[in-house]
């Protein structure tokens, strides 16, 4: 079987995490033609601990000055020969079974992901909970929260595996240090990309207690910009349940009250926020974020299984 698949991996001053996630990535049981790892900035011992996989598949490109996650993606990506490129963040891990089962099922697709493990100290747990729905926009989907529980809807980067001649036309951001995997499959999937879900969980999202990760260390502020700017993409009601849900945990963990009315105002005047929506808004503010959690770890259901469901965009056949 050809191998018509390239890994890229951002990284840098994580030597043993991402020599794991390589190792993941060399062996899956559809080989894959190169394991792409982009080091962001100057760092010597990363560069030495991959060299030491002893795998010709492994590629190492330094670069000189740190550009971000974001910008190593692109150019690992950009140096890719192979029909499809598939993402893995140096701190997740693909399970042997990974890209065979998403090549299986990317048949008239642009765009394949998968569930994932959520690994941490607090247990492991299954994401996302529920698979888009047919016809359903994936913005929509990611925002129109139905659940008190985390987990309900999800996409992460190490899930994606994507045709490189989409990824060409669209690379990622480059400005943003949060949202960036919604963004991209938001704007992606609005241009028209197509995109199947398999229900499987593929990929370990190590989620350890101790390692600061961006996307948990930011202002909300950033995030409302941001989601401003995909308005257009969403309906009303998955912007408010944005705005309350996903901006208002950033502002009421750090107690910036401030932006409690400003986040009301935000969800009534641009979206059209549901009681659930509301209800999580005012528990944020009144709870402590690991009262919160506690409650969720407590009443948390049972995965559920689904079968992979196949999107596309509305207006293309």
């Amino acid at each position: 079987m050809k191998n018509n698949v390239t890994v890229v991996i951002p990284t840098r001053n994580r030597p043993q995490l991402v020599v794991r996630a390589a190792a993941s990535a060399l062996a899956q049981t559809h080989g894959v033609e190169e394991v792409i790892v982009v080091v962001d900035g100057q760092d010597d011992s990363t560069v030495y601990a991959l060299g030491e996989l002893g795998d010709p598949r492994v590629r190492t490109i330094i670069l000189p000055v740190s550009g971000g996650s974001n910008n190593a993606r692109n150019l690992g990506a950009a140096q890719a020969a192979t029909e499809w490129i598939a993402f893995l963040d140096d701190d997740d891990e693909w399970l042997p079974h990974k890209i065979e089962i998403q090549l299986a099922a990317a048949d008239r697709c642009d765009i394949v992901s998968c569930r994932f493990v959520v690994q941490s100290s607090k247990g492991t747990m299954i994401w996302p909970k529920r698979l888009p729905a047919p016809e359903e926009k994936f913005g929509d989907y990611l925002f129109s929260r139905r659940s008190i529980f985390n987990g309900e809807a999800a996409i992460i980067t190490s899930t994606l595996m994507v045709r490189k001649d989409v990824f060409e036309q669209m690379p990622f951001s480059t400005s943003l240090r949060r949202h960036q995997d919604a963004d991209w499959m938001i704007r992606a999937t609005e241009r028209g990309a197509r995109f199947v879900y398999v229900s499987e969980a593929l990929t370990k999202f190590n989620d350890d207690i101790g390692r600061v990760r961006i996307s948990t260390s930011y202002d909300w502020r950033q995030s409302l910009e941001w989601i401003r700017t995909m308005k257009q993409f969403l309906g009303a009601q998955a912007y408010a349940g944005f705005v309350l849900t996903s901006v208002g945990p950033a502002a009421s963990d750090k107690r910036a009250w401030v932006a409690f009315p400003t986040l009301l105002r935000e969800a009534f005047a641009q979206g059209r926020p549901s009681m659930l929506h509301l209800a999580l808004y005012l528990g944020m503010w009144i709870f402590p974020q690991r009262t919160r959690q506690q409650a969720r770890s407590l009443f948390s259901p049972h995965q559920q299984r689904e079968h992979a469901l196949i999107l596309t965009p509305q207006g293309r056949t």
